[in-house]
C-alpha cells in the first residue's frame, strides 16, 4: 500500500476516527444528565439507555475502531498503537492482569518513559459490568494489578473504578498519589464503609482533583463508627480545586467529616442514597459550611429532608433536584412548603420518585384485581398526594426564574412506555394533564429524563426495527470471542485494557441508524454517530456555561518535562 501522507496527518486522522474527546472531559454525569431511548433487538422493545451506559458503549466502540486501525497494516500499527492505550476500559477485571504484563514488558524494553505504552494513557475505567466469572483471580490480585497499571501511566487524568474494592485499595491510592498526581483531575472509588479512612487519606494525597465520586456500598456497624476512622477522624482536608463532589450509598459519616473541610471551589454536590432507607446524611450542617457557592444540588434519598432550610442555605443555586415523593410540611392546604422566601436563581428543578404519579407500574394500580395488597394501594395514594403537593409548589411565586422541571426517574418513564402513557382509570392522565397545564400557563417546560416533553414516548418505524444492538448481548459475545492468547499482544496492543477486541465485524452489516446519513457509511459508523450525539446531548446538560464562569484553573504541573 502506498502512503502519500506524512505521519502527522495520519495521526490526526486516527484521532478523528477514535473520537474520544468526550471521554477525556472532566466531571462525572449528574442526575440531570439525559438518557436516551434505544431499541432492544432481542426483545423487540424499547429500553432506556442511561448516560453511563452510553459512555461505556462509546468506549467499546472507540476501542473497536482503534483496533481496526492497528490491524490494517504494519505502518498504521506503528502510528496508531498510542491511541489503543489512551483509554483503558475493562468490563472484565481479569483483563487487568493481561494488560499489566503488557505494560511491564513495554516499560522494560524502552529506554525512556515516553516510549512506553502507559505514557499515552489518559483514562482508566474499570466497569461494574462483568458477564463472565473471573477465572481464579482474587480481588486483591486485581487491585494490585490496577496499582501496577497506574504506576505505568503518569499522565492519566481520569480514574473510574465502579467495582467495589477491598483492603488492597491502599496500594491503588498510593500509586495514584505518587505517579499520577500531576494530571489526575477526576476520580471515582467504590468501597465498603470500613475503608472510609483510606478514602479520606487518598483525597488528602490528591489535592489537585476537580471532580470526585465516592461510593460507599455498605454501612459500618454502630460500635465501629469511631474506631474505623482512626487518625482520619476530624481530619481537615484542603481541596482547593474540587468543583464537583458526588456521594452515593451509605455516605452519612463521609458528609459529617466533609462538613469541616476546606472546599472553596465546590459548585456541584450530588447525594444518592441508593438502597439506604435510613439515617440520611446531615446535609444541613454540610451546607452551612459549603452551601453558599453551590450552583447545582442533586439529592436522591428516600427519607425526606428539610428542603426549605436547604434552599435557604444555597441562595446561588441554579439547578436543584429532590425526591417528589417526600412528605413535606404544607404551605396552605394544597402545596408543600419548599421555600421560606422566593428563591431568586433556580432555573431548573429535577424530580425523583413519581413512580405512582401516573397510575402505571407495579405500585400505582389502585383498582381491584391488580394483585396488590391494600398496604400497597395506601402507599400509592399517599405518594400521589405528596407528588401533588410538591408539584403544586413549583410556581413562579416560589421560583421566579424557573424555566424547566424534569422528571428524572427512568423506571417511571419505562412504565409509561410499557403502559402506553398515563392511566385514565387510575387518575394518572388527569394528573399529568393538570401538571402540564400548570407549567404551560407559567411558561415552564415539563420534561422527562431524556430531555423531551414529559409524555413523549418512542415510536416504532419500519426502518428502525434493527437499529439498536443490545449491550448485554454484545458483552456476552465479547467474552465468548475474546481470548488471552498472545496474538494481539504481539501486535503491540494486546488486550489494551479491553475485552471486546475479538468482536465479530460481520455484526455491523445488520445495523441501521436514525442519525444523519454518512457518506459511504455502514451500519456501525452510523450507530456510532448516533451514540456520539447521545453522549454530547448528555454533556450539554451539564450547564457548561455555568461551569465555565466559576471554573478555577488548576495549578501548573510540578514537572512539565518527561522524567
Amino acid at each position: 500500500m502506498q502512503f502519500d501522507l506524512p505521519a502527522e496527518i495520519w495521526t490526526q486522522i486516527f484521532d478523528l476516527a477514535a473520537d474520544e474527546d468526550i471521554l477525556f472531559q472532566p466531571g462525572i454525569p449528574t442526575g440531570m444528565a439525559e438518557s436516551a431511548w434505544a431499541k432492544d433487538r432481542i426483545i423487540n422493545d424499547w429500553r432506556l439507555r442511561s448516560p453511563q451506559e452510553a459512555m461505556n458503549m462509546l468506549q467499546r466502540r472507540s476501542y473497536a475502531t482503534k483496533k481496526a486501525i492497528i490491524l490494517t497494516c504494519r505502518r498504521w500499527r506503528e502510528l496508531g498503537s498510542e491511541f489503543l492505550f489512551r483509554c483503558l476500559y475493562f468490563s472484565d477485571p481479569a483483563k487487568l492482569l493481561s494488560l499489566c504484563s503488557i505494560l511491564d514488558s513495554s516499560a522494560a524494553s524502552t529506554s525512556t518513559v515516553t516510549a512506553s505504552y502507559g505514557w499515552w494513557t489518559r483514562r482508566i475505567h474499570v466497569s461494574e459490568l462483568h458477564p463472565s466469572p473471573t477465572r481464579n483471580v482474587t480481588m486483591e490480585d486485581l487491585e494490585n494489578a490496577l496499582a501496577s497499571i497506574v504506576r505505568h501511566c503518569p499522565n492519566v487524568e481520569i480514574v473510574i473504578v465502579e467495582k467495589p474494592m477491598g483492603p488492597a485499595f491502599g496500594p491503588v491510592a498510593d500509586a495514584l498519589a505518587t505517579y499520577a498526581f500531576r494530571k489526575l483531575h477526576t476520580v471515582q472509588f467504590n468501597l465498603p464503609g470500613d475503608l472510609l479512612s483510606k478514602v479520606i487519606w487518598a483525597l488528602d494525597a490528591l489535592p489537585l482533583i476537580t471532580s470526585a465520586c465516592i461510593v460507599i456500598d455498605s454501612p459500618v456497624q454502630d460500635e465501629q463508627e469511631c474506631a474505623h476512622l482512626g487518625s482520619a477522624t476530624d481530619m481537615r482536608l484542603e481541596l482547593p480545586f474540587l468543583q464537583q463532589l458526588s456521594l452515593k450509598g451509605h455516605v452519612g459519616e463521609f458528609v459529617e467529616q466533609a462538613a469541616g473541610w476546606d472546599l472553596p471551589s465546590l459548585r456541584s454536590l450530588s447525594l444518592d442514597g441508593r438502597n439506604n432507607f435510613h439515617d440520611p446524611p446531615d446535609i444541613v450542617e454540610f451546607l452551612k459550611q459549603h452551601g453558599l457557592p453551590l450552583l447545582l444540588l442533586d439529592i436522591d434519598y428516600v427519607p425526606p429532608l428539610d428542603v426549605a432550610t436547604i434552599l435557604e442555605l444555597c441562595p446561588n443555586l441554579l439547578t436543584f433536584s429532590f425526591n417528589a415523593d417526600w412528605r413535606l410540611p404544607l404551605q396552605g392546604e394544597a402545596a408543600s412548603k419548599l421555600t421560606k422566601h422566593p428563591h431568586q436563581n433556580i432555573a431548573t428543578i429535577g424530580l425523583y420518585g413519581l413512580s405512582t404519579a401516573f397510575g402505571v407500574g407495579a405500585f400505582a394500580a389502585t383498582g381491584t384485581g391488580s394483585g396488590l395488597g391494600s398496604a400497597h394501594t395506601l402507599l400509592a395514594r399517599v405518594s400521589q398526594r405528596s407528588n401533588e403537593w410538591n408539584v403544586a409548589a413549583l410556581t413562579r411565586d416560589n421560583f421566579p426564574k424557573l424555566r424547566r422541571v424534569r422528571a428524572l426517574s427512568r423506571p417511571m418513564l419505562r412504565d409509561l412506555n410499557r403502559f402506553d402513557g398515563p392511566s385514565r382509570e387510575n387518575g394518572g392522565y388527569d394528573r399529568w394533564n393538570k401538571w402540564w397545564n400548570q407549567f404551560a400557563d407559567s411558561g415552564i417546560r415539563m420534561e422527562d429524563c431524556t430531555g423531551q416533553f414529559l409524555g413523549t414516548l418512542p415510536q416504532d418505524d419500519e426502518d428502525e426495527s434493527s437499529e439498536e444492538e443490545d449491550d448485554d448481548e454484545d458483552s456476552e459475545d465479547e467474552y465468548e470471542d475474546s481470548d488471552d492468547g498472545g496474538e494481539d499482544d504481539e501486535d503491540g496492543g494486546g488486550d489494551g485494557g479491553d475485552d471486546f477486541e475479538d468482536e465479530d465485524s460481520d455484526e455491523a452489516d445488520g445495523e441501521g441508524s436514525r442519525g444523519p446519513p454518512l457518506p459511504e457509511g455502514n451500519g456501525r459508523t452510523m450507530e456510532l454517530t448516533r451514540l456520539l450525539q447521545e453522549v454530547r446531548a448528555m454533556n450539554e446538560s451539564r450547564d457548561e456555561e455555568l461551569i465555565a464562569r466559576v471554573r478555577i484553573p488548576g495549578p501548573p504541573s510540578p514537572s512539565q518535562d518527561a522524567p
